[in-house]
């Protein structure tokens, strides 16, 4: 949802600016196309240097901007100050700032409503298998901070995503349960190994609890769950390194 509502804010503001330009007799869409342009790329840049540790590992990561991962108070400064220089001697700067300012505060209120709504308590009474037939309730987790990961074999984000997210399953301080959905152990046993992956990290949900209760639209997802029990977020789709480790931190 927040990335709809950032969707939503752009087209207003490049919708405004253009309504402007036009009342005003000035071009505007040059000045909003290139504070548009400088913001995402601060957005991005900024969520990069936050996270460089991650991408480092993997620098090519930096370009897979569908995966999420910006900054926005880098890119808001970056595109106001773009803006203002853009339009420095324009008659249209004071009123396009106004607009600027106007979809700022309405797209991060409702963000901020979407977020709240969004955090849940997990839900009581899912058992967790492992792929050695042993059993354990995912209320037990409770009291301390930990991630679910929805993952599937036959799910090609989540075969992408999968390695990376058993190495940090492995020495997280946080943990981290990668919990298949609806397939069996010799199945999901069989694919780990044909990857040469750790299984130590791996639960099956055969019933498909967990995403039947907490709603994911698809897989993979990640949730973040505070000490609490209460999902304080929600990934759904394919992570990167950067945006788990910066959902890890925000548990602490």
């Amino acid at each position: 949802m927040e990335r709809l509502f950032a969707i939503l804010g752009i087209i207003a503001f490049m919708a405004a600016g253009n309504w402007i330009g036009r009342r005003r007799g000035v071009d505007c869409d040059t000045a909003a196309w290139r504070a548009l342009l400088a913001g995402l790329v601060a957005a991005r840049a900024g969520f990069v240097a936050q996270n460089w540790h991650a991408f480092a590992i993997e620098p090519a990561t930096i370009l897979y901007v569908w995966q999420g991962g910006f900054s926005p108070l880098p890119g808001l400064v970056t595109a106001a100050i773009v803006l203002g220089v853009s339009l420095r001697r324009s008659r249209a700067l004071a009123p396009l700032t106004l607009v600027f300012a106007g979809c700022v505060a309405v797209t991060s209120g409702a963000t901020a409503a979407a977020l709240a709504s969004a955090q849940r308590p997990l839900p009581q009474g899912i058992v967790l298998q492992s792929l050695d037939s042993g059993k354990s309730l995912l209320d037990d987790r409770r009291g301390k901070p930990f991630v679910v990961n929805l993952w599937a074999t036959w799910c090609p984000p989540c075969q992408r995503e999968m390695p990376m997210m058993v190495a940090e399953a492995a020495h997280s301080a946080v943990p981290i349960l990668l919990v298949n959905q609806g397939e069996d152990a010799d199945n999901v046993r069989a694919w780990l190994d044909s990857k040469r992956l750790e299984t130590a990290h791996v639960h099956l949900d055969r019933d498909l609890r967990i995403a039947a209760a907490t709603g994911s639209a698809g897989l993979p997802a990640t949730l973040f769950i505070d000490s609490k029990g209460v999902i304080r977020a929600l990934h759904v789709g394919e992570i990167s390194r950067a945006a788990l480790l910066a959902g890890l931190r925000d548990l602490k």
